[in-house]
């Protein structure tokens, strides 16, 4: 993608056949040393989710034991452009270690950038890259790179293949030469064919263009798309993946039987929002069938209702998994961005499956965040009337992980549901917080001050729907910043819980000007960058609080201070 795309990584198993390589020149004229960033002068700078030290970010594979995140960055600037293959490594997906840049512009497929793309792990366990470059005449094309040292853990030195381009758009093929990006993780069909799919569009048609080839490197388009819809323009950083219909555990993405359903993601660049349905996969025909009643536009599910983009997975072989990462850009203005020095922040990586209805996919940070856990309070269970408005304190609640659960003793005062309120995000914007309400608004507010003029408020509220009670999760930014320059859009998720059968949790993990929310244990997720001007570092508190006439119980409230973490 021009801007984002995640860089993935996972396990196949296939022969790359013996082809030449290019060896990747210095690229000292491009790179600058990273220098540290004092965090005393950057309130917003986050403590344990990944980022460079400077300028303008934008991928994870395992390799001997080691986690690779491969981004796009701009060494030169807080802003788009210039944009290089950064390269960190972890042993645990939290502490990262800076390399070299990996890729960056050194042939004519890639001379005006390398954008993003997705590994491949081949037979012998080499690892191979395919990204997507912009050629002399601006046009997207695929590209091969590889390891030079496969006995390097680290993979310091990547080299590219003579042959690139590898795929591009022609005058037989018809693809548009603008709208041709982010390769996928490829996979295997039972042909012993690898498969990749390549964003693209026509007209407004969004579509998957699937490529074939027999060495991974001689690629021919399929006759028809994986997947295609009408109306949703471009789709950016495609992923296809299978995830089990039992248990946790993670699917290799070659795989394909009964016992997997599959899930294709986009990135809408119309939107910015990540969209995801759940379906199966025709391996005969090469196709791609969302289940009946999926919604394939921007009411549809996402990964996060929040500001969350360009996401990629990987299957962790190291823990036998499938692992979420995603970027979040700024909210702040591009003069604001430019002053601070540096802009994006990726998300904690979340571990993902499916639900028990096989209707939705479920995320949750991965364990090893956990090991940052310090100083943990907890809250014995009451009764939160309303209007109450209770501290949390002994934690830092600026850098912190708080983890609640409510439990609706009453629904007499639940508001009725109006059968135009279809819009969550809406309904949220216009039933804020500050707003009181029968059953909520009831939750957490974070990185508040102590007079409450600044906070961002995560909570629920409860509707009576025709058959059921409707939840409504919410994330309120509207009161995040005394700062008028700042996007403080309201985020909102209707969430699948049964509120006379089961307790409402709501996690969240707040890092100076991120908060990553969780409801219904990862049923809905809502991420936000915020920057407050009063309520930062040791000034900002942490509160319950509830908004409506009727009283919710407090369950369980546990909340700890996060050490922060080594990146970089």
């Amino acid at each position: 993608m021009a801007k984002s795309c995640i860089v993935g990584l996972f396990l196949f198993f296939v022969l790359l056949a013996s082809h030449g390589i290019v060896e990747l020149e210095a690229s000292h004229h491009v790179y600058r040393k990273l220098q540290t960033v004092q965090s005393a002068n950057q309130p917003y700078r986050t403590s344990y989710h990944f980022q460079p030290p400077r300028n303008w970010i934008n991928g994870v594979m395992v390799y001997k034991g080691l986690y690779h995140l491969f981004y796009q960055y701009n060494p030169k600037g807080a802003m788009w452009g210039n944009i290089v293959w950064a390269h960190s490594t972890s042993k645990d997906l939290v502490n990262w270690t800076p390399h070299e840049p990996a890729i960056f512009p050194s042939q004519p497929g890639d001379i005006n950038g390398c954008w993003s793309g997705s590994a491949t792990i081949l037979p012998g366990g080499k690892p191979a890259m395919l990204y997507t470059g912009i050629d002399p005449k601006n046009n997207q094309v695929q590209n091969l790179a590889v390891p030079k040292n496969l006995s390097d853990p680290f993979l310091r030195e990547w080299v590219k293949s003579p042959k690139n381009p590898l795929m591009q758009p022609t005058a037989q093929n018809q693809i548009n030469a603008s709208s041709f990006r982010d390769p996928t993780t490829a996979w295997l069909g039972p042909d012993k064919k690898w498969r990749v799919i390549i964003g693209s569009k026509v007209h407004r048609q969004g579509m998957a263009i699937l490529f074939k080839s027999k060495d991974f490197v001689n690629w021919v388009q399929a006759p028809n798309p994986l997947h295609s819809a009408d109306g949703t323009g471009m789709w950016e950083c495609p992923d296809f993946y299978p995830v089990s219909l039992r248990g946790r555990n993670g699917v290799d993405t070659s795989v394909n039987v009964p016992s997997v359903k599959h899930v294709l993601k986009v990135s809408l660049d119309d939107t910015k929002h990540d969209l995801y349905t759940i379906g199966s996969f025709d391996s005969s025909r090469d196709v791609y069938i969302p289940d009946k009643g999926s919604v394939e536009n921007d009411s549809g599910l996402r990964y996060d209702y929040g500001k969350y983009y360009a996401s990629k997975t990987f299957l962790d072989s190291i823990k036998d998994r499938r692992i979420l990462c995603g970027w979040l850009n700024e909210s702040s203005s591009v003069a604001d961005d430019i002053k601070k020095g540096w802009a994006g922040v990726h998300a904690i990586p979340r571990q993902i499956w499916l639900d028990k209805t096989g209707k939705q996919l479920i995320q949750w940070p991965v364990v090893e965040i956990e090991k940052l856990r310090a100083n943990h309070v907890s809250l014995p269970t009451k009764l939160l009337k309303g209007g109450s408005v209770v501290e949390v304190s002994g934690v830092t609640a600026s850098q912190a992980d708080v983890d609640v659960s409510f439990q609706i003793t009453s629904f007499d005062n639940a508001e009725v549901l109006k059968p135009s309120w279809t819009n969550p995000q809406l309904l949220c914007s216009q039933q804020g917080a500050s707003v009181k309400g029968g059953l909520g608004p009831f939750g957490l507010l974070v990185l508040a001050s102590r007079g409450l003029s600044e906070n961002t408020a995560v909570f629920f509220r409860i509707f009576k729907g025709q058959n059921k009670y409707m939840v409504l999760m919410c994330s309120d930014q509207s009161r995040s910043s005394l700062n008028q320059n700042n996007d403080k859009t309201t985020y909102g998720a209707f969430l699948d819980v049964d509120p006379l059968h089961q307790s409402l949790s709501l996690r969240s993990l707040i890092d100076h000007s991120m908060v990553e929310s969780f409801g219904g244990g990862g049923k809905a997720c809502m991420s936000a960058r915020v920057y407050p001007t009063l309520a930062i570092n040791d000034a900002a508190h942490l509160y319950v609080f509830n908004n409506g006439s009727e009283a919710v119980k407090i369950e369980k409230l546990n909340a700890w201070s996060m050490k922060k973490a080594k990146i970089n």
